[in-house]
């Protein structure tokens, strides 16, 4: 890392939902943020659910965003590395951000090394014991044929859809899954534990539970859920020696 850079991380914003006004209002929110860590950012890590919906059909893309979009060239143009962890909300992410904002993007939980540390960073959706039946529908989600019989949906159809669809999945609205469960029940911890007996790491990133979480796996190895851009306005941030939880105002 350069000296007196940071790494920053943030996830589930879900622009998009639940209105165009709010959603409008959060994301000028995240904007400012992102002005905010560009002074001193090395790289940007978004990990997943940037958008409540997001469908890439061949030549079109979900209407709006255009102030997040813009801003995230902006940085990329200006040599901030920023990359992009895809969730269970915007899974049908393609080429869009690579070929116009020149962003990596990521299907899986990477690993990367900063400063000597070792960080697995990832989305989260679908890790670890349990939620098999969303493991199930992911499956179909992903299979390429369903992708080509969803993109002979005409765009105004098939994105309303989806948006209405998305809307009532219980991951931005149902209030029990924003509940710490206790360490022993947290799905992505007990994923971290198993990789950890893989394989040496220093920190486990996630995004996901909308909750932000830091919790001390072992005495030199922490697990951090960035939280949300919907209740908490968190986000994670690398100095060069921790990793830390941060809120912004």
């Amino acid at each position: 890392m350069t000296v007196n850079k940071k790494i920053y991380f943030a996830s589930d914003q879900h622009f998009g939902a639940p209105t165009a006004k709010q959603s409008r209002e959060r994301e000028i929110k995240f904007v400012r943020w992102l002005d905010f860590v560009k002074t001193d950012a090395e790289a940007i890590f978004l990990l997943g659910d940037l958008f409540d919906f997001w469908f890439e059909y061949k030549k079109a893309v979900p209407k709006g965003f255009v102030r997040v979009l813009g801003k995230l060239a902006e940085l990329s143009d200006s040599g901030i590395k920023v990359y992009f962890f895809v969730g269970n909300h915007d899974l049908w992410m393609q080429s869009y951000f690579e070929e116009e904002l020149a962003i990596p993007v990521f299907y899986k939980p990477k690993e990367f090394i900063f400063n000597n540390k070792t960080f697995l960073i990832g989305h989260g959706d679908g890790l670890g014991p349990g939620d098999k039946g969303y493991k199930r529908m992911k499956k179909v989600f992903t299979n390429p044929f369903s992708k080509w019989l969803y993109r002979w949906l005409h765009p105004d159809i098939g994105i309303r859809i989806a948006q209405y669809l998305s809307l009532k999945n219980k991951l931005i609205s149902g209030a029990e899954d924003v509940k710490f469960l206790g360490e022993e029940n947290e799905w992505l911890v007990q994923y971290s534990k198993k990789k950890l007996a893989e394989k040496s790491y220093d920190y486990f990133v996630f995004g996901h539970r909308h909750l932000p979480l830091e919790i001390q796996i072992s005495k030199k190895v922490k697990y951090v859920n960035t939280g949300d851009w919907i209740t908490h306005f968190t986000y994670a941030v690398f100095d060069g020696e921790q990793l830390t939880l941060k809120k912004y105002n």
